[in-house]
């Protein structure tokens, strides 16, 4: 019964996401599959898990079942994300236009939505307030607090809790007073229904373009959702958000916890961490922050695909560099409902693409 009902909530939230930018004109409407331009954030590191930098386009191959693609924009770290030509056309040789993606540049077109779509990170905090986060909850407070200061990189930041429901204590701002009021003013209650609330976080954060980031912090089992983990890593894939996940002891003593935890993660080109104390909290909120300073950001658009199922993303390296490193992103995407409306209008649908 549960898995009947968390596949009806799946279900509703992919219409409700396809549909949610569409026109009032529902009579003359239809739902479509579109995909626009995805987005992938990667992470390359060496065999002790140093991050690698100064890599260039040409240095990255995309595949999307099996069909290569061409690298519309590339960045790295907190740098402006800029678009990327071939040199000379029809060649293999990729470069960086000088200018960055510009707000002007934002007409009609693919620049205009390019520029829309690359623009900004947003960084969601979903802190677990459940009745098993009586011990410790200030030193977790503390370490939010901390993360929160230090993100430097991030244009926007959201502050939510949950127990049995979700708090959206501070929505998506740049005042960073703000979230931190929102951390200070957490209070701890009832059971927790993390995998309802982590779907309702990301529903939220696919609402947005750019980066999409949410960092979870949790201190025990899931004992109220109706949702399984599976459906919720699935809509984070299939709209570009990566997810965090940081949990404490207790959780790590659930075998079942630690083995969701890291498979969400992994399918979403994020990381779990599991602390023992709130030193080592402090230290995995510092490495993920570490970790969003070194991602470079790709995007490209996808070559026709009849396929409107499950889409795997290969992201590998070319030459030596393909042996020597290793690359962390995610592993595909579905692409969603976008909506149209009339005969000759143009989908109105945000980006959704990947990230593995």
């Amino acid at each position: 019964m549960k898995k009947q009902l968390a596949g009806a909530v799946l279900s509703g939230l992919f219409l409700v996401l396809g549909s949610s930018f569409g026109s009032a004109q529902e009579n003359r409407s239809d739902i479509r599959v579109v995909v626009n331009m995805v987005q992938l954030n990667v992470a390359v590191t060496d065999n002790k898990g140093r991050y690698i930098t100064s890599l260039h386009p040409s240095d990255f191959t995309i595949t999307e079942d099996g069909i290569t693609e061409k690298l519309a924009t590339f960045g790295q770290g907190d740098e402006p994300t800029r678009r990327v030509v071939e040199d000379p056309p029809n060649s293999n040789h990729f470069v960086i236009q000088d200018s960055a993606v510009q707000p002007e540049e934002a007409r009609t077109g693919n620049l205009g939505e390019l520029t829309s779509l690359v623009a900004g990170s947003n960084v969601f905090i979903l802190f677990d307030t459940s009745n098993y986060m009586y011990r410790g909850f200030v030193f977790a407070q503390d370490a939010i607090a901390d993360f929160v200061r230090s993100l430097q990189g991030a244009d926007k930041v959201a502050f939510y809790s949950y127990s049995r429901d979700l708090s959206r204590s501070a929505t998506l701002t740049a005042d960073r007073s703000r979230i931190l009021q929102g951390v200070r003013s957490s209070v701890a209650g009832d059971d927790a229904a993390l995998y309802n609330c982590l779907l309702l976080t990301v529903k939220d954060a696919a609402q947005y373009q750019g980066r999409k980031v949410i960092v979870v912090f949790s201190n025990g089992p899931d004992n109220a959702s109706v949702v399984p983990p599976e459906d919720v890593a699935e809509l984070a894939q299939s709209t570009g958000t990566v997810i965090y996940m940081i949990s404490t002891r207790q959780a790590q003593l659930e075998p079942v916890s630690t083995a969701v935890f890291e498979r969400m993660t992994a399918a979403t080109g994020g990381k779990a961490y599991f602390a023992k104390n709130w030193l080592e909290e402090k230290q995995a909120f510092a490495s993920i922050r570490d970790d969003l300073a070194h991602l470079y950001s790709l995007s490209y658009y996808p070559k026709v695909n009849s396929n409107t199922g499950w889409r795997v993303i290969s992201v590998k390296l070319s030459g030596e560099n393909q042996k020597k490193y290793h690359i962390r992103t995610r592993s595909g995407y579905r692409p969603i409902p976008a909506r149209f409306s009339g005969a000759e209008s143009q989908p109105i649908s945000k980006n959704f693409g990947p990230q593995r």
